[in-house]
C-alpha cells in the first residue's frame, strides 16, 4: 500500500489556503505565541532576576576550515539573536554573553575540545551553534557530564541512537533539525506526489539509488532502498555506492541509460562532483527525474553546471523560508552584515538564530538558565523545549520527545505543517538564478516545472 503523498498543490483554493497559513503564522510569532519574541519580552517585563551578571552562551563553528564561509554565517546569525535577545530584557532580566570557539576542520578531536573549552572555561550554560560534522557525536560526552543543554543541526541518524541509548544522560543534548535519513524517503515521496497529481507522468516506476563513499551519502540512499516500495517506485539500480569525490560519472551513466529508470536519486553532496555527473549527463539524457539533497541549492552548482542543471531538483531538511518572516529575517540579516539583498548568507545565519531564539524562551518559561552541574533546572528546560513546538524563521521547531530530533514535516506522516520543520525542496529552473521553492504546502512559492530533457 502506498504511502500518502499529498504535499503540495492540489486544488484552486491552494493559493488562498497558503496565504492565510503565512499570514496566521507570522501574526502568532509576533503578538506573543509560544513561539514568538513576544513571549520572551512579555515574561522579561515582570521578571525579578536573581542577579544581573551576564548568561554565558556558547557557539562552535568551523572559522578557519573547510566549512569557513557557512561558519561565518553561523557566527554571525548567533551574534544577531544575542543582540536581540538582549534588547528584550535577555533572559528574565539577565543579558547573554556570547563565546565561540573554532572547531577548524570538525573532528571528534576538535569539537570535543571546543565543548569543553566553553564549559570549564567561560561556563557556558548552553552552546547552540549550526553543524560540525565530522565530530561523530563525540562531543556529547563533555556536554552530558555538565549537564548543559546542547543544540546543534549535525543532521545525523546517529544522534537518535545516543540519546536513546541512554536518555537519562543526554537529556539536554538536541538536534535541531530532522536526521539526513529524511532525505531519502522525502524524495520518494515527493517524486510520488509530482506523479500521482499528473504534474509528471513517468514512463515507469523504476528509480535508480546512487550514493557517494561518505557515512552521510550512504545512510540516505540505504532509506530510500528500505523505502522505495512504500511509494510505488522498483528499484533498478543500486544502492550503487561511487567512491568520492569524483567527477568522472561514465561508468555510472553507462548503468544508467542501460536501465533507464523514470526517476533518480544521487545522495553525493559535493556541488563540483555533481554538476560534472549533469554536464555529462546531458550529453546523452534519459528521460529521468533527477534529485540530489542540499547540492544544488549551493552557487557552485549553478556556476559550474551552466545550462545543463536547469530542472534538477533539490532539498534541504531546514532552511529559510519565503514566508513574511523569512523576507523580513533576510532583510535585517542582509542589512546588519552589508550584505547584497536576497544572498544566501542568511540560509546558513538563520540556523543559530532561530535555535537560540527557541532556547532563550524555553530557559524563560522555565524559570531560568542553569550553569554547568545545575541538572536539575537544565531538565527543567529541555521538558519545555519538548513540550512546546516554536515557529521560527525555518518553519516549527518540534522535538520529538524520545530523538530530541526535530521532527520533519510532511515525511514523518505529519500533516500539520505548524507541527513539523519542513524538508524544503527546491528546483533549479534558471542557472543564473537562486533554485525555486516548489515543496511542500502551504510553503511553495513557485511551481514544478517539467525539465527540458523530459518535455
Amino acid at each position: 500500500m502506498k504511502k500518502h503523498t499529498d504535499i503540495s498543490r492540489s486544488d484552486p483554493g491552494h493559493r488562498e489556503d497558503r496565504r492565510t497559513f503565512l499570514k496566521s503564522a507570522a501574526a502568532t510569532a509576533t503578538t506573543g505565541g509560544l513561539s514568538a519574541t513576544g513571549l520572551l519580552a512579555a515574561l522579561n517585563k515582570n521578571a525579578t532576576a536573581a542577579s544581573g551578571d551576564p548568561i554565558p552562551i556558547g557557539c562552535m563553528t568551523g572559522l578557519s576550515g573547510w566549512p569557513a564561509a557557512e561558519a561565518l554565517e553561523t557566527k554571525r546569525g548567533f551574534e544577531m539573536a544575542i543582540d536581540e535577545i538582549n534588547a528584550m530584557g535577555g533572559i528574565l532580566g539577565r543579558p547573554l554573553e556570547g563565546h565561540v570557539i573554532d572547531t577548524k576542520n570538525p573532528s571528534a578531536e576538535s569539537v570535543t575540545g571546543a565543548a569543553s573549552r566553553l564549559i570549564d572555561r567561560y561556563g557556558v550554560h548552553a552552546i547552540v551553534n549550526g553543524h560540525n560534522i565530522g565530530s561523530q557525536n563525540a562531543e556529547y560526552e563533555p556536554v552530558a557530564d555538565a549537564g548543559v543543554i546542547y543544540i546543534h543541526t549535525n543532521t545525523l541518524i546517529s544522534h537518535r541512537h545516543v540519546i536513546e541509548s541512554d536518555p537519562e544522560r543526554y537529556y539536554g543534548i538536541f538536534m535541531g533539525d530532522p536526521a539526513e535519513y529524511w532525505y531519502g524517503p522525502g524524495w520518494l515521496r515527493f517524486a510520488a506526489h509530482l506523479r500521482d497529481t499528473g504534474q509528471w507522468k513517468p514512463r515507469n516506476n523504476k528509480v535508480a539509488l546512487i550514493a557517494g563513499s561518505s557515512d552521510y551519502s550512504i545512510t540516505i540512499i540505504k532509506a530510500a532502498e528500505q523505502t522505495a516500495a512504500d511509494f510505488g517506485w522498483d528499484i533498478v539500480i543500486g544502492p550503487e555506492i561511487v567512491k568520492t569525490p569524483t567527477t568522472e560519472w561514465g561508468p555510472v551513466l553507462a548503468k544508467l541509460r542501460e536501465a533507464d529508470p523514470a526517476l533518480l536519486l544521487h545522495s553525493h553532496l559535493a556541488a563540483g562532483d555533481i554538476a560534472q555527473f549533469m554536464r555529462q549527463f546531458r550529453q546523452d539524457p534519459t528521460q529521468t527525474l533527477i534529485y540530489f539533497p542540499w547540492g544544488p541549492l549551493q552557487a557552485a552548482f549553478r556556476e559550474i553546471g551552466g545550462a545543463d542543471v536547469e530542472g534538477v531538483i533539490g532539498s534541504t531538511v531546514m532552511g529559510l523560508l519565503e514566508d513574511d518572516m523569512g523576507r523580513s529575517f533576510q532583510s535585517a540579516y542582509d542589512k546588519r552584515y552589508d550584505l547584497d539583498p536576497g544572498g544566501t548568507g542568511a540560509i546558513s545565519g538563520c540556523v543559530p538564530y532561530g535555535l537560540l531564539h527557541h532556547y532563550a524562551v524555553a530557559a524563560a518559561v522555565a524559570g531560568g538558565t542553569g550553569e554547568p552541574g545545575d541538572y536539575e533546572q537544565n531538565r527543567r528546560i529541555s521538558q519545555v523545549l519538548k513540550r512546546f513546538p516554536f515557529r521560527t524563521v525555518f518553519g516549527s521547531i518540534k522535538y520529538h520527545p524520545e530523538w530530541q530530533s526535530a521532527v520533519p514535516y510532511p515525511d514523518l506522516e505529519e500533516n500539520d505543517p505548524s507541527l513539523g520543520m519542513p524538508h524544503l525542496f527546491y528546483q533549479v529552473q534558471d542557472h543564473t538564478q537562486q533554485p525555486k521553492l516548489i515543496a511542500p504546502v502551504p510553503y511553495d512559492a513557485n511551481d514544478f516545472q517539467l525539465p527540458a530533457w523530459l518535455s
